[in-house]
């Protein structure tokens, strides 16, 4: 979806990934990760919500909020945020379904999606993620085919577009063979809500970022004193106009 995000607020994304390659770079923290990338061209950036409150909006962006709860209903949780810029002469990293990484087979419907933000324009030659076409369909590893790669397509978008990618596609990041040019984008990875997080939100997100939160975006973030229940908007069978019988039985010896 193109032109999601335009003027100011696309340049307080670009910025703001900016300052947090430098800010982590300082802090000793690396941006090379070797168990996904061939070489250090490819900058990751992580737990991007906690550094910076744009991508607290991008979160709750209500285009990409649409998107997530069309493809995994309402009662979702904010997985993971990260960034990968493709720097000129990265490396694709290894093909993979983010919904493979979290839970086990069979996978029959979709309990995870990528909102991927795109703050360059996106095209094969700079690094455009690849992905394969159909394999949302294959519910086990058993389905899943020895020469992915070569089954991948890219996607372009200009800077300021959103793609929304189903949990269950495989996919890997392209290799940027340009001679100068960066690709940098964003993926809010989103799971329904009885899935644990990749991340743990309370432990990287600083005090004053909590504090600002509203309620919803704290739930989805996982950092409510209640789980799922709320998020999922009450029993069934309440719902359902039915009471159920809540008293718990005393113990017998």
């Amino acid at each position: 979806m193109p032109n999601v995000i335009t003027g100011e607020l696309l340049k307080r994304a670009q910025t703001a990934i900016e300052r947090i390659i430098e800010a982590m770079r300082a802090e000793g923290i690396d941006t090379f990760s070797e168990t996904l990338d061939p070489n250090d061209a490819n900058v990751r950036l992580y737990h991007l919500a906690a550094w910076d409150p744009v991508f607290i909006e991008l979160l709750g962006h209500p285009v990409a909020r649409a998107l997530v709860e069309g493809c995994i209903g309402p009662q979702w949780l904010v997985s993971n945020f990260t960034a990968d810029v493709a720097l000129p002469g990265s490396g694709p990293m290894n093909v993979h379904s983010d919904q493979a990484l979290v839970v086990p087979p069979p996978w029959n419907e979709p309990w995870a999606i990528n909102i991927i933000w795109c703050f360059d324009d996106v095209h094969e030659a700079n690094g455009a993620t690849r992905y394969v076409p159909g394999s949302q369909h294959w519910t086990s590893f058993d389905d899943v085919p020895a020469d992915l790669q070569e089954r991948s397509v890219p996607f372009s978008a200009p800077a300021g577009s959103i793609v929304a990618m189903e949990g269950r596609v495989w996919h890997t990041s392209g290799a940027n063979v340009t001679e100068n040019e960066r690709r940098a984008m964003a993926f809010a990875y989103y799971t329904r809500d009885f899935i644990r997080p990749q991340v743990n939100w309370a432990m990287v997100m600083p005090p004053e970022l909590q504090s600002g939160l509203d309620d919803d975006m704290r739930q989805r973030l996982g950092l409510s004193v209640m789980g799922n229940i709320t998020i999922g908007g009450g029993l069934t069978r309440l719902r359902e106009g039915k009471r159920p019988d809540l008293r718990i039985a005393p113990l017998r010896a």
